[in-house]
C-alpha cells in the first residue's frame, strides 16, 4: 500500500450500521465493484481507522473511517521473470515440473507477480503457440502455493484443450503424500462430502450439507509415528479446491503445518516426543505433496508418468518424527 495515487477514504454513519463491510464501501464509492472492494480487502488494501481490514463481511461500525488504496493496474498478461524451477519433461506441447512450496500458481491481488505464470513465460518464450488468442501458458491445475510437487502445464490450445477436459473427466492418475495428525481409522479408505465455502469464513473451504460440489477422497495409511502422526498416500476422485485439506481436517485429522484448517494443537500431539512434537508444530506449510502424475499425451497418445520426491522440508519433518 505504497503507491502514489491519493486514497479513497469513507466514514461510516450511523445508517451504515451493521452492513458488510464490502458492500458499504462499494455503494458508497461507485467507482469499484463488489467483487473488486472484496478484493482489494482480501489483498491487504483496505483500512479501518489505520489497520488493515481483510475480512468483507465484517460489519461497518458508525464514526470509522475507511480507506482504500487502490494499487496501479498490473499488465493485462503477466510478465516474464526469470524464477527457477525444476522440469521433469518438456516438449512442443506441454511442460511438466515439479513445482516448489511457497510458489504461487497465478498472479491475483496480492500475488501479481513471482508466480509459476511469470516463470514459465520467461522459461518458454515463443514456443508458446498460444492459447485463447493470448501468449501464454496453459494452466489446466493448480497447486496450493504451499503444497509441493508435480504438476503439467499446457503450451498449445490442442493440448491445453486435452488436458483440460482430461482433469474434468478425472482421466487423470493424481497421488499425494500428506502427514496427518492422529491415527487413521480405519487405515484405508476414503473421505466423502460436498465442498463448498465457509459460511463463516469466506477463505475456508469447509464439507457442507447444502450446495458445495461433491468430493471424494481415497487414502492409503503408509507409516504412523508414535501414534500421532499418519504419513497417508491420497487419491483424488475429485478435484475440489483445498479437498485433502479440508476432507481430513473435518475428519479429525489435520495436515501438519496446515494454516488455515489445522486451529489448534492436536491432542494427538501430547504422545510425541518433545524434539518431534517441537518439529511437528512448527512446521511452516501444510505438510502435502503432490507426488505423482499420470495422464495421456495429448498428441501422441503416449502414457505419461511423473513421480517427485518428497522435497528437503519435508524430508527433514519426517526424520525428526522418525
Amino acid at each position: 500500500m505504497t503507491d502514489d495515487t491519493p486514497p479513497l477514504r469513507v466514514t461510516a454513519t450511523e445508517q451504515h450500521t451493521g452492513q458488510r463491510t464490502d458492500r458499504f464501501l462499494a455503494d458508497a464509492l461507485d467507482t469499484l465493484s463488489r467483487s473488486r472492494v472484496k478484493a482489494l480487502m482480501e489483498a491487504g488494501h483496505v483500512l479501518r481507522d489505520g489497520q488493515i481490514l481483510r475480512e468483507p463481511a465484517d460489519p461497518v461500525r458508525p464514526g470509522l473511517c475507511y480507506e482504500i488504496r487502490v494499487p496501479p493496474a498490473i499488465p493485462a498478461t503477466p510478465q516474464a521473470q526469470d524464477i527457477p524451477f525444476a522440469i521433469l519433461h518438456e516438449d512442443a506441447d506441454l511442460i511438466v515440473l515439479d513445482k516448489p512450496a511457497g510458489l504461487v500458481v497465478h498472479p491475483a491481488p496480492g500475488n501479481e507477480d513471482g508466480t509459476l505464470v511469470n516463470a514459465l513465460l520467461a522459461h518458454c518464450g515463443d514456443s508458446l503457440t498460444g492459447i485463447g488468442g493470448e501468449r501464454r501458458p496453459g494452466i489446466v491445475h493448480r497447486l496450493d502455493k504451499d503444497t509441493s510437487g508435480v504438476m503439467v502445464v499446457a503450451k498449445t490450445e490442442q493440448a491445453h484443450k486435452a488436458l483440460s477436459d482430461a482433469f474434468a473427466t478425472r482421466d487423470i492418475d493424481r497421488t499425494y503424500l500428506a502427514l496427518a495428525w492422529g491415527l487413521m481409522t480405519p487405515a484405508s479408505g476414503g473421505f466423502e462430502g460436498a465442498i463448498g465455502r465457509d459460511k463463516r469464513d469466506r477463505k475456508r473451504m469447509a464439507v457442507v450439507t447444502h450446495g458445495g460440489k461433491a468430493a471424494l477422497t481415497h487414502y492409503r495409511t503408509l507409516s504412523t509415528h508414535h501414534g500421532a502422526l499418519s504419513l497417508v498416500e491420497c487419491r483424488l476422485a475429485t478435484g475440489r479446491t483445498h479437498q485433502i485439506r479440508v476432507h481430513f481436517s473435518h475428519g479429525g485429522h489435520p495436515l501438519v503445518g496446515d494454516p488455515v484448517y489445522l486451529r489448534r494443537i492436536p491432542a494427538a500431539a501430547r504422545t510425541l516426543p518433545d524434539d518431534a512434537k517441537r518439529a511437528a508444530l512448527d512446521f511452516p506449510r501444510q505438510a502435502l505433496h503432490a507426488a505423482r502424475l499420470g495422464f495421456t499425451h495429448p498428441r501422441t497418445g503416449e502414457a505419461m508418468l511423473f513421480e517427485t520426491a518428497l522435497p528437503d522440508d519435508f524430508k527433514a519433518l519426517m526424520a525428526k518424527i522418525a
